[in-house]
């Protein structure tokens, strides 16, 4: 599925990108070597926590994976620009919204930014869920906002309650110029992973639901508060896709038992989401006024 997205908004599309990207499908491509990777050293940046840092983590050898860019199959999609980015972004406030994925991509664009503009001063703060990094010089503050369903989660007498239709601490996102959402993983977990105790949907509560469904409700709340809080002549909105995965050999497009030890990609045949609650994303976000960014990076 193709969206246009307006690029030049956020700095990393030239003109003359733009143009050819115009009415690409982004999609529809696959992962190649770009030497010009990584942007950035993950150990020399100071906003990489130690779980986020796979050389750290037990990688240290293998380094060509940081190499690989997603190139789509009709367009040419030029490199990030981290210097051009913070002068056009001027003055502008970034917000990452919604659990590890959004925080992995605060993380990326962080490091690169400061990677490219090392001797410009910045300050960097953490207030319970917030996290800030402003390049003073620009004018342009980074922010990730953890908040794993969008929704409201909240004790109650009865335990922890999943509100589905309801969304009360979607205020500090109205101070952003661009905010990139995402929720997933989370509504999939069972047992002592999941964080809710029941669900809850006008003034009924369930203490099981079908997850997909429940997704769905929440996703459609979060997508109603944006359409009547967020002006989108001032304010550009990106929902983020389920990223893929490979807990199974059956999904690995390969002769190996397992990715144990594999250090190539897969190629453009590898799978995309298996997930429980599946893509419903796609369609709430096509009715109102967001990109769905299945292949939006800041890498």
């Amino acid at each position: 599925m193709s969206y246009k997205v307006q690029s030049d908004h956020l700095g990393n599309i030239s003109q003359h990108g733009k143009k050819i990207c115009s009415s690409c499908n982004y999609f529809q491509g696959s992962w190649v070597v770009d030497n010009h990777y990584p942007l950035y050293d993950a150990a020399r940046c100071p906003f990489t926590k130690q779980d986020f840092n796979r050389q750290k983590s037990g990688r240290p050898a293998d380094m060509e994976y940081l190499k690989y860019i997603w190139k789509p199959n009709s367009c040419l999609i030029p490199s990030f620009d981290a210097r051009e980015f913070l002068m056009r972004q001027r003055g502008k406030k970034i917000m990452f919204v919604g659990d590890s994925l959004s925080y992995n991509m605060w993380q990326s664009l962080t490091c690169k930014l400061y990677t490219a503009a090392p001797n410009s001063n910045y300050t960097y703060n953490t207030e319970s869920q917030l996290y800030t990094v402003s390049f003073l010089e620009y004018g342009v503050s980074v922010m990730f906002l953890r908040n794993e369903f969008l929704v409201d989660l909240v004790d109650t007498k009865i335990g922890r309650v999943l509100k589905l239709d309801s969304l009360s601490t979607g205020n500090p996102w109205k101070i952003a110029d661009v905010l990139n959402f995402n929720t997933n993983h989370w509504w999939t977990h069972t047992g002592r992973a999941q964080t809710w105790d029941y669900f809850q949907v006008g003034q009924k509560i369930f203490k099981e639901m079908n997850r997909t469904q429940a997704y769905k409700i929440g996703l459609s709340t979060w997508a109603k508060w944006i359409y009547a809080n967020i002006n989108p002549l001032n304010t550009q909105v990106f929902y983020q896709g389920v990223s893929a995965v490979h807990y199974y050999d059956k999904e690995l497009d390969l002769n190996a038992k397992n990715c144990q030890g594999q250090t190539q990609v897969f190629g453009a045949t590898f799978p995309g989401p298996s997930s429980s609650t599946g893509t419903p994303g796609k369609a709430v976000v096509k009715k109102r006024t967001a990109y769905c960014c299945e292949a939006c990076r800041f890498a």
